[in-house]
């Protein structure tokens, strides 16, 4: 017995020994070491502090940002990235901050932005999903290898032009729905101060939950509703360093989130199930994301055997449609509306233009494409303020421009930061000048990687087109009846949660257009109002 608790305690000391090893590894000699060979790399910024690394500081600089309302300007990387916007500045565009004990790198080189979202499988990756990210949505998004590849193909069917041209008609619904209520709230009166950043998240949701689901924003606003929670809580939790574990144990927020997490799967396994009772019983397939979905799934699986798509992978594919596409499409809209309130001559420009398209009549597909000026202040309000940090990470040596990176080390992709460059942009990198996509999106900058709101290469988002048509049909459809100007009670204060919200709400006061007034031209060489002050 005695020789028994012997070996029991020397076991035990052992592996205490080996995992004490692990963690000093983890949190110390690893950094160190990668610290000083990213030094001799030519990489620069503050060293690496125990454990915690930049996050403090960050942390501190972002909540003192977010404080405080900024001036009616589109100057808004140092308010959303005031730690990045700081480094880089201190230390130049070859630098480097410390997510915890893992070194990241700032990569501001378009050209090397390029190399790293055209890479092949296996080079740069996205770095282990956060399990608490995983509770909003997995999907596409998240996959690497094999598995990307197989929902890739399974999903691009679905995005197909020819087949979102048939949820136009959806669309339509949902903004015809949208500008109605707002002819009712101004009624007989000249002008009503709304709110557009609620409003346009109902729209957005309704047009998810009828191309997605093929149901009203009354059907899908429990999962609209619970979907937004989540990323308010991931959000806050995303912003503290990720401690293995710590997600699991039961705070109140933990507990919070799974059981949203539940409650939307469950609300998204009955609408599939009940979508595939109906498809055994022989009924025609609705043309709406998931009825394309599972249409798709059936007929890639008969060329490839062995690609399907499980139940449990089709709610994460629909989890993710709900988010992305409700989420980043309201976010859009709700920027351009401010931005055309602050650039009034613009709005003319865009409203004249859809008036010269369309007239009065709804927007058709053929007429989108040929809206020249609303997609360059989309591309614009995309450019100024969409974007947080694409996240890659080196799994072995590799070589990025001039550059030898380790293994261990996340390369950060600062889409705002980049954006709003001066030298890739010019001196009105700030401002808000949609002519300077007159000549496409690769002309407007010196160099094509330089605007990659929807990422890039193989992995370019999958449903860049179906947000961008939502948007021109809502905002088409939005200038047709209406002309906008910012609410004296708006308060210019942007956030970041998931996406860049407006902290306050967008006030915006409302004019009905009568129906034989005409927007007057603006001569596109005059320059755009400069923003007021505030």
């Amino acid at each position: 017995m005695e020789d028994f608790v012997i070996a029991f305690l020397t076991v035990s000391c052992i592996l205490v020994l080996i995992w004490i090893g692990r963690l000093v590894n983890w949190i110390w000699w690893k950094p160190m070491k990668l610290e000083r060979e990213l030094w001799k790399e030519g990489f620069s910024g503050p060293p690496y502090r125990l454990f915690y690394g930049c996050l403090k500081e960050n942390s501190r600089m972002t909540e003192e940002a977010w404080s405080k309302p900024m001036n009616l300007n589109h100057q808004i990387v140092p308010r959303l990235n005031p730690y990045l916007h700081k480094i880089v500045k201190e230390y130049g565009k070859a630098s480097m901050i410390w997510f915890g004990p893992t070194p990241r790198l700032i990569i501001m080189d378009p050209e090397m932005v390029k190399q790293i979202l055209s890479s092949k499988f296996g080079h740069f990756e996205k770095p282990k999903q956060d399990p608490i990210t995983k509770l909003l949505a997995t999907g596409l998004v998240t996959y690497e290898g094999e598995k990307w590849a197989n929902h890739r193909r399974l999903l691009s069917p679905a995005f197909h032009l020819e087949k979102l041209k048939r949820m136009l008609p959806a669309f339509s619904t949902s903004c015809s729905e949208l500008v109605k209520r707002w002819e009712l709230l101004i009624g007989s009166k000249e002008s009503y101060e709304l709110d557009v950043w609620q409003e346009l998240q109902n729209l957005t949701a309704d047009v998810i939950s009828r191309t997605a689901f093929g149901s009203s924003y009354v059907e899908g606003k429990q999962i609209f509703e619970l979907q937004s929670e989540q990323s308010l809580l991931i959000s806050r939790a995303l912003r503290t360093m990720y401690i293995p574990g710590f997600r699991y144990l039961p705070t109140k927020e933990n507990i919070r989130m799974k059981k949203i997490h539940n409650e939307v799967r469950d609300l998204l396994r009955g609408i599939i199930k009940k979508r595939q009772k109906a498809i055994k019983k022989g009924e025609p397939c609705i043309d709406d994301l998931l009825g394309l979905l599972l249409e798709s799934n059936n007929e890639v699986r008969k060329e490839y055997k062995d690609i399907r798509l499980t139940v449990d992978e089709i709610i994460e594919e629909c989890k993710l449609f709900y988010f992305a596409g409700q989420e980043t499409t309201s976010v859009l809209l709700t920027w351009t509306m401010i931005v055309l309130s602050m650039h009034q001559s613009w709005q003319e420009r865009a409203r004249e233009e859809v008036l010269q398209v369309f007239g009065r009549n709804a927007p058709d597909f053929n007429g989108l494409n040929r809206l020249k000026i609303v997609s360059m202040i989309l591309y614009e309000a995309l450019r100024l303020y969409s974007g947080g940090n694409m996240i890659r990470q080196t799994y072995k040596r590799m070589e990025l421009g001039k550059f030898s990176i380790p293994p261990g080390v996340e390369l950060a992709l600062p889409m705002l930061l980049i954006q709003h460059d001066p030298e890739l942009w010019g001196d009105d990198a700030h401002e808000f000048n949609p002519g300077r996509f007159s000549g496409g999106i690769s002309n407007a900058s010196k160099h094509p990687m330089a605007f990659f709101p929807f990422g890039g290469g193989p992995r370019i988002c999958i449903g860049q087109n179906f947000a961008l048509i939502e948007a021109k049909i809502a905002l088409a459809m939005i200038l047709q009846q209406f002309s906008f100007e910012l609410s004296p009670s708006y308060i210019h204060a942007p956030i970041t949660v998931i996406t860049n919200h407006p902290k306050y709400g967008a006030q915006v006061i409302l004019h009905k257009l009568s129906s034989t007034s005409n927007s007057c031209m603006a001569s596109v060489n005059n320059p755009a109002t400069m923003p007021r002050k505030q």
